[in-house]
């Protein structure tokens, strides 16, 4: 996936992290757990997609292994 791609979905993804922290507080109590487990689920997968993005723009580290 590109960096472009993968910026668009973070964004996305964040954005209903967003909806979903507004929406936790003005849910009723009832209502909190089962809003709270989907931001849970949503914050991972920002995370994850955050986590994919800062590999993809650090250059790899070659190794230098001398021939024997």
């Amino acid at each position: 996936m590109s960096i472009r791609l993968l910026a668009r979905e973070l964004y996305r993804v964040q954005q209903e992290v967003a909806r979903l922290e507004a929406r936790l507080a003005a849910a009723s109590y009832r209502e909190q757990e089962e809003v709270r487990e989907e931001l849970r689920k949503k914050k991972a997968e920002w995370q994850r997609l955050r986590n994919f993005l800062d590999g993809a723009k650090t250059q790899p580290v070659r190794s230098f292994r001398p021939k024997a």
